[in-house]
């Protein structure tokens, strides 16, 4: 007798998917225009889930996509892709970008002007991932679509067990 080794995904295969991806996005209005790519992938769910998401999870989602893609634009050069995959009661956010080096969260600081972006995330999502993809790494949101979700993230650091975050 043989054993067998099988792979399973980690998620199950998403109900609906859609990406796209920011050329120059440092000049191209790249965060706009993918908080409104959320808002419209978000509008089409009542074609596969039971009804639609509701009014806050598409702000916390346009609220992620936001950080995401602004810190993909601020701290890397060349383009970011933006991909969502919808699961039943999830949403996964993800962000392309040709640098290798996962973000750094800091520490709560009040009185530090802007660079909270990975905080938020964390605060907002169930889990915030970094993981390297051919050509930089990949940062993967989860956020969860139900309502009565208020858990932080658990943040993972890079797979490859690199320097990061």
């Amino acid at each position: 007798m043989t054993d067998a080794i099988t792979a399973e995904r980690a998620a199950p295969e998403p109900l609906l998917s859609a990406g796209v991806v920011y050329g120059d996005a440092s000049r191209s209005g790249a965060i706009a225009s993918a908080r409104a790519f959320t808002a419209e992938f978000l509008a089409t769910a009542p074609a596969v889930l039971p009804g639609p998401v509701g009014d806050e999870r598409v702000e916390l989602a346009q609220l992620v996509v936001s950080e995401l893609v602004t810190n993909a634009v601020r701290h890397t050069t060349g383009p970011c892709r933006l991909l969502l995959e919808l699961g039943r009661d999830v949403l996964e956010i993800s962000v392309f970008d040709q640098e290798a080096a996962a973000p750094v969260p800091r520490g709560h600081d009040p009185r530090r002007i802007g660079q909270h972006g990975v905080e938020i995330v964390v605060a907002v999502c169930e889990s915030l991932t970094v993981e390297p993809a051919p050509e930089g790494k990949r940062v993967r949101a989860r956020l969860s679509l139900l309502s009565e979700h208020t858990g932080p993230a658990s943040a993972s650091r890079p797979r490859t067990g690199g320097p990061g975050a």
